[in-house]
């Protein structure tokens, strides 16, 4: 570890504080050095997290952590703070079963002060904090900042957030880290001048001084101090020739500085460190920097897989075998819903940030029928509806674990009012690595008591075709969920075959098998090897796909009920309140002999680990499926004997 000499010596934000300022860069440039060798074999979020190298390391070299919260908005951008606080040895291992997570977790250390995996949540979290401390004994000193970037700054949670810190009696420090905009604009020497006058503690101390002798001659009150402060604002903003949302805020904004330039950083933050009130400090950095193939494309580096650190290119772009391998899922939606888009006019998509992480970009080619409202699912749900209420057949594509932000727009915006939204839900189910903020694993239970609203998910590529070509006439809410990862075949693209709510269909029955299996989803896939290694051991177990969770196949069901003595239900989700759950409830209400057992997700967090290894945690890959079938058929044997 000599390459690393100053990065290997620090365990914690005390050993950082004992460097000199003047090897913080070479600390910085050591930093990215051991991200590129790390990311490029074990791979995770890079361009986010090597442009926020300098900023992270300001923060711990001049705040004082743990006591001190460092609360992330996601923590795509928070590998250097792993690796300043004890966790430099272990980050190998990060997003690997049993190693550490990509994100912060409070439960891993002290020093993560609030779980990250969704963005918009920091303000209103540090907020939370800082108050908490303002009006705890011994606790009133301690620090709170609030690291967002611009793009979850859109997110409405935040703005929520950021009208209750002028509200509320808080010293808090919002940095935001804009990385999407050049500073070319303001680098001249007047602006220079107002940034350095603005941060500096005699600049400050006079100004405070000033505020005291108004008070005392009751020139300002204290109900008008909000109205000193915009007009503050407003005359930095005239000097500056730049304007803000915050200037109508009672809060303090300093910037923009260089957020990639640490020794300006830490001056910055030791200058306005102590001021008293809310303070937003606007920094701007640049995504990917260090590494030229992630600069040049900060999206496509955004969590690029593996990689040469030496020429830059992508695993996915070496691998240079003709062997044609099946789409990504995300693709069949996409390359579906371009279909449905060149075939009526009236088809809508909607995504909340993710054009390419749901391919709802395959519409680009038609601007005005494809929309990405920014990190905001409620609003894109809302948004879908207000289109559906126009006439309009919105296909609104989010990750599952991002569309329970939206709950409540499903039910209100949509729901109620019977409007034909198609939710289109990504990364259904088990997603791996990014963990327990990030598994789609609890939409089959929340959309499920939602009245009105169905549930359909197929085993696979050429069935979730066929759904999106049969929604197309549907005139009800309707979710439609698929996994991450690649689907089953690249010959999805077939004749269409009818879909209809409510049908499910009998891969396998035969005249012995005394258990059923239901799957619903991608997942049957799964039953489908179980089955077969079942037939290699004299174990008899018939299949069916079910498609939907909501309405449930009763004739079907019936047919079962007929036939077997057990159930077994497969989902890739929650057994409480998902899909095993709907079938348990209708054997017991019309067939109560059956016994069902549900194979899914248990009532607990899963981590981080591959899909692989998680799905085999929980019981419900091929050979927890094999595992089940065998104990319940020696059970159905014993009893028979």
């Amino acid at each position: 570890m000599t390459k690393y000499r100053l990065l290997s010596g620090i365990k914690s934000p005390a050993d950082l504080k004992c460097l000199p300022e003047t090897e913080l860069e070479s600390l910085c440039e050591e930093i990215r050095q051991y991200l590129i060798e790390c990311l490029s074999v074990n791979p995770g979020h890079f361009a986010s997290s090597m442009g926020a190298v300098e900023i992270i390391v300001a923060l711990h070299y001049v705040f004082d952590t743990p006591d001190d919260h460092i609360v992330f908005d996601v923590g795509h951008q928070a590998y250097t703070h792993k690796l300043l606080t004890g966790r430099f040895e272990e980050f190998e291992t990060q997003r690997r079963k049993g190693g550490i997570s990509g994100f912060p977790f409070p439960a891993e250390s002290e020093y993560d002060s609030f779980v990250c995996g969704h963005a918009g949540n920091s303000i209103s979290a540090a907020l939370g904090l800082a108050i908490a401390d303002r009006n705890t004994p011994g606790r009133e000193n301690r620090k709170t900042v609030a690291l967002i970037g611009d793009a979850s700054i859109g997110n409405g949670l935040a703005f929520e957030g950021l009208n209750n810190v002028a509200q509320s009696p808080n010293n808090m420090l919002i940095v935001l880290n804009d990385n999407d905009m050049s500073i070319d604009d303001n680098v001249g020497a007047l602006h220079r001048y107002l940034s350095d006058l603005s941060t500096s503690k005699g600049y400050n101390r006079v100004r405070y001084n000033l505020y005291k002798m108004l008070r005392r001659h009751g020139i300002i009150q204290e109900k008008s101090k909000g109205l000193v402060l915009r007009f503050n604002n407003a005359l930095k903003s005239l000097v500056a020739r730049q304007q803000n949302i915050f200037e109508g805020l009672n809060i303090r904004y300093f910037g923009p500085f260089n957020g990639n330039d640490v020794l300006k950083m830490v001056k910055v933050l030791r200058d306005i460190k102590d001021m008293e009130g809310p303070r937003i400090l606007h920094i701007h950095t640049k995504k990917g920097k260090g590494f030229t193939a992630a600069e040049l494309e900060p999206q496509l580096w955004h969590a690029p897989g593996k990689f040469d650190p030496e020429s830059g290119r992508r695993a996915s772009d070496l691998n240079v075998s003709q062997v044609k391998t099946p789409p990504l899922w995300q693709d069949v939606f996409g390359e579906s819903l371009l279909e449905l888009a060149e075939k009526d006019d009236d088809v809508i998509g909607i995504t909340a940030a993710m054009p390419s992480g749901t391919s709802v970009g395959k519409l680009s080619q038609m601007p005005n029928r494809m929309f990405d409202v920014g990190i905001s699912e409620g609003h894109a749900v809302t948004f879908a509806g207000g289109m559906a209420a126009g006439g309009k057949k919105p296909y609104v594509a989010i990750y599952s674990a991002f569309l329970q932000r939206a709950f409540d727009n499903i039910i209100h915006d949509v729901a109620i009012q019977g409007l034909p939204v198609r939710f289109c839900i990504d990364r259904a189910g088990i997603v791996g690595e990014d963990g327990v903020t990030h598994h789609g694993m609890l939409d089959i239970a929340y959309l499920r008591i939602i009245p009105g609203l169905k549930i359909a998910s197929p085993m696979d590529a050429r069935t979730l075709r066929d759904i999106m070509h049969a929604s197309l006439e549907w005139n009800f809410p309707v979710a439609i969920r698929y996994p991450r990862g690649r689907s089953d075949s690249s010959d999805f693209k077939q004749p269409l075959r009818e879909i209809l709510p409510g049908r499910g269909r009998a891969l396998k029955v035969s005249s012995d098998a005394k258990i059923a299996i239901l799957s619903f989803g991608p997942v049957g896939l799964d039953v489908q090897q179980a089955i077969s290694q079942l037939e290699e051991m004299g174990i008899n177990a018939d299949h069916y796909d079910m498609i939907w969770a909501k309405p449930l196949d009763s004739q079907l069901l019936s047919e079962i009920a007929n036939k077997y003595d057990a159930v077994i239900t497969v989902e890739d989700g929650v057994r409480s309140g998902g899909f095993g759950s709907a079938v348990s409830e209708w054997f017991d209400a019309n067939s109560p002999t059956v016994s069902v057992r549900r194979l899914g997700i248990p009532d607990k967090w899963i981590l981080h680990g591959s899909p692989a290894e998680l799905k085999a945690e929980c019981g419900y890959d091929t050979a927890g499926i094999v595992s089940a079938v065998k104990e319940i058929n020696d059970e159905i044997s014993s009893t028979q004997r």
